[in-house]
């Protein structure tokens, strides 16, 4: 729960700085914030994750058009900039590249047959393209303020994921394989017990 609370950080900060001031104050906030963050990792000597680079490189360079062009748009293109950087990057290390990036990040949590997994990295790509493609709706059809968009970029788009991590933790739940009886810890004792 800490690291999510420390991952959603810099998202805080926006939200409550635009309640109280504006985009652009907002954006500077969570610009701030995110390199606030990468400091605390770098001088904790915690380990900085790609995620972490790519979020801070996406909000710095798009965040900081924003202020220097005064221009919200650049803001409003971040999270599905991001998002669709996540799906591109799980795309092409499995059709390209080959590499299952799901099954690493996972495959020491959850064992499953490698027709699953790449069902699971398919299923994130098009997750990350979707909500992308809906932050852009929400940011430039015209039919939502920029108070309505800062909500569904805060509330919505994090609501969207809650609810695809369930349904993908009640589909991944038919297909998760059983260690087989010699793989589980203390077998080997149990068989020399006989």
């Amino acid at each position: 729960m800490k690291k999510l609370l420390f991952d959603l950080f810099p998202l805080i900060l926006f939200f409550l700085a635009f309640r109280y001031a504006d985009i652009y104050v907002a954006t500077a906030v969570a610009i701030a914030a995110g390199i606030a963050q990468f400091i605390w990792l770098k001088v904790t000597g915690k380990a900085i994750e790609a995620t972490h680079w790519i979020n801070l490189s996406v909000i710095v360079v798009f965040g900081g058009a924003t202020l220097l062009f005064h221009n919200d748009a650049f803001i409003k293109w971040k999270p599905t900039v991001l998002y669709w950087l996540f799906a591109s990057i799980l795309l092409f290390s499995h059709l390209v590249l080959g590499r299952n990036l799901m099954q690493k990040l996972m495959g020491g949590q959850v064992q499953l047959p490698a027709p699953v997994w790449s069902k699971l990295n398919l299923a994130w790509a098009g997750f990350f393209l979707a909500s992308g493609a809906l932050n852009l709706y929400v940011a430039f059809s015209g039919q939502f303020t920029e108070s309505q968009w800062v909500n569904f970029k805060v509330f919505g788009l994090m609501a969207l994921l809650i609810l695809f991590v369930i349904a993908q933790s009640i589909w991944l739940g038919r297909h998760i394989q059983e260690p087989a009886p010699e793989a589980l810890p203390g077998a080997a004792d149990q068989e020399s017990d006989k």
